[in-house]
């Protein structure tokens, strides 16, 4: 039953994570924009928050004692959920952009479409920050009763 309630708010709290870790890749990319040789990068938003979801309802517990016993990957109690290790939240969505203007130094970060990028970014950040705010308010006064 809390499953249910908590599954949205786990939706919204991934995307918030994704959203932090594409901002900062963009941040990365405007900083370096005057650094030779750098090669711009992009997080697929859509590709990694269906990563994200389908890898959390893939360590999903279920509680059957059988599969309990089969855990032997270094867990303490066969009921943990195991982790795999990742390097970033972004998973295998963090790929090179394509260079569209040619530049003479091999730098591929083009400025106005990561100031673009990094300002969309910020407002969706924000978008989800709030309906993530609005679902615990609600969520809230449901359990108080008000």
């Amino acid at each position: 039953m809390l499953d249910k309630l908590t599954q949205s708010l786990d939706f919204h709290s991934q995307a918030l994570t994704l959203r932090a870790e594409r901002q900062r890749v963009i941040a990365g990319n405007i900083a370096n924009a005057d650094t030779p040789g750098y090669s711009a990068r992009e997080l697929d938003f859509a590709a990694a928050l269906a990563e994200a979801t389908d890898a959390s309802r893939a360590a999903s517990v279920t509680g059957s004692p059988a599969q309990a016993a089969r855990a032997d990957d270094g867990r303490s109690n066969g009921r943990h959920i195991a982790l795999a290790p990742r390097t970033s939240d972004a998973g295998s969505s963090l790929a090179y952009t394509a260079q569209v203007q040619p530049a003479m130094d091999g730098n591929s970060v083009d400025l106005d479409r990561e100031r673009a990028a990094f300002a969309d970014n910020a407002v969706r950040f924000e978008a989800t920050l709030r309906f993530l705010g609005g679902q615990s308010k609600t969520l809230m006064s449901a359990i108080t009763g008000q």
